[in-house]
């Protein structure tokens, strides 16, 4: 019997070795989304806890590192949907940044803040496609869409933030 069987069967130690395998990548692209460290752990365990739980449904034939993919997802669109609209992007990138001046300090707000308005479903759309230069078809595929679908939404998100920013006073 093969490990996805094992898994499957409700097998504590299969389940243990695919946490292994795939932990890293979960927490990799919750972080993307999300963009909070402490926010990606603990989705990450949440993850793992639907995987679990949802086993039976699973194809034991089927790829598992993609269905734990868009589980993590949609794990993370969840905690989209119900945090704070005000969410801000971290201070603490890996590159250090020169000291900007007012006008590109405000800049930077005004982006933030027009991307916290966006709906969950969109953002994800901007963050994976604009910030993590994600290609359409592994946005679609983690999503659960086609890349229409990611072409379409990230149009209308594109013409939403424009129209954002233009209402603050910031031309894109």
């Amino acid at each position: 019997m093969d490990l996805a069987q094992r898994f499957v069967a409700g097998d504590l130690d299969a389940f243990e070795t695919l946490f292994r395998e795939h932990q890293r990548g979960v927490y990799r692209w919750i972080l993307r989304i999300v963009r909070d460290h402490a926010a990606a752990e603990d989705l990450t365990v949440e993850a793992f806890w639907r995987m679990y739980r949802a086993r039976a449904r699973f194809d034991p034939s089927g790829n598992c590192g993609a269905w734990l993919h868009r589980i993590a997802v949609n794990v993370a669109l969840d905690h989209l949907r119900h945090a704070k609209r005000q969410t801000t992007l971290p201070e603490d990138l890996p590159a250090e940044l020169a000291p900007d001046s007012a006008v590109q300090r405000e800049t930077r707000l005004a982006i933030q803040r027009a991307l916290a308005q966006l709906s969950p479903r969109l953002r994800v759309i901007v963050q994976l496609g604009l910030v993590e230069d994600e290609p359409y078809d592994e946005i679609a595929t983690a999503l659960g869409i086609s890349p229409n679908a990611v072409k379409v939404r990230m149009f209308r998100a594109v013409r939403l933030l424009r129209k954002i920013l233009l209402e603050a006073g910031i031309t894109p």
